[in-house]
């Protein structure tokens, strides 16, 4: 046995890391589902649990496009990653505070806990919107070409005349 066929069956030896699969829908629901969870259980007040709610429902909107961004797409991985992991940690940063200090009490210049997490919210709730528009997009594009197509095909040479004309 050589050298090199020894190294090559040490290398073969040693554990490969493991990769973990990317989250499926199902893995993203279910991290939604949890920050959910976690404004019943925490009592959020309204302000904050309506806007959860609003990016979880463009999120959940989303899924079902997302192959429309591509796979590996910085809008792919935005949304994997906002009900993942952004969402998340934004509520439940809020939620280990006590309510009271947390809506009352100054701690980014003049905002409060609850105000910093309202902003990012809102960040994120127009990010949401923005990749969801983006995954729409392709179809809508389709759409309107389709629409050219069928005029050209078959609609009036000159105008939008939709009269019959006279018989002849």
């Amino acid at each position: 046995m050589g050298l090199r066929s020894w190294f090559r069956r040490q290398q073969d030896d040693e554990e490969r890391p493991v990769i973990p699969a990317p989250p499926t829908e199902q893995d993203i629901l279910a991290a939604l589902n949890r920050v959910n969870a976690m404004l019943v259980e925490g009592n959020a007040p309204p302000v904050v649990t309506s806007r959860v709610r609003r990016i979880a429902r463009t999120i959940n909107d989303t899924l079902p496009r997302l192959r429309n961004l591509g796979a590996g797409s910085a809008d792919s991985y935005s949304v994997v990653a906002t009900a993942t992991d952004y969402l998340p940690e934004a509520v439940g940063g809020y939620l280990r505070l006590p309510r009271d200090w947390a809506d009352t009490r100054p701690v980014d210049g003049y905002k409060t806990s609850l105000m910093v997490l309202i902003d990012q919210l809102e960040l994120l709730a127009a990010t949401m919107d923005k990749i969801f528009d983006a995954a729409n997009r392709a179809d809508a594009q389709a759409l309107v070409a389709h629409g050219m197509f069928l005029q050209a095909k078959f609609g009036p040479p000159s105008g939008t005349d939709m009269t019959l004309g006279s018989p002849s």
